[in-house]
């Protein structure tokens, strides 16, 4: 069984969509659509158009992720 690699990139958050999705600019240009990870929406993190965010992305959709850290 292998596990599945994710991609860890930086990038700005653009836009808060609704239900809790956000519009990522990636640091290489490209954009993404992602949502919070379980731990920042249990602890309540909130993130804003205009923050740096760490955000894991699969390997098979870079489109689509998850926020995993909010950078300061």
């Amino acid at each position: 069984m292998v596990k599945n690699k994710k991609i860890k990139k930086y990038g700005v958050v653009l836009e808060a969509l609704p239900a809790g999705n956000f519009r990522i600019r990636l640091e290489d240009g490209k954009e993404a659509l992602c949502h919070l990870a379980g731990k920042l929406r249990i602890y309540r993190i909130k993130v804003l158009p205009g923050d740096k965010v760490t955000v894991e992305l699969s390997p098979y959709d870079e489109k689509r992720g998850r926020i995993v850290y909010r950078n300061k």
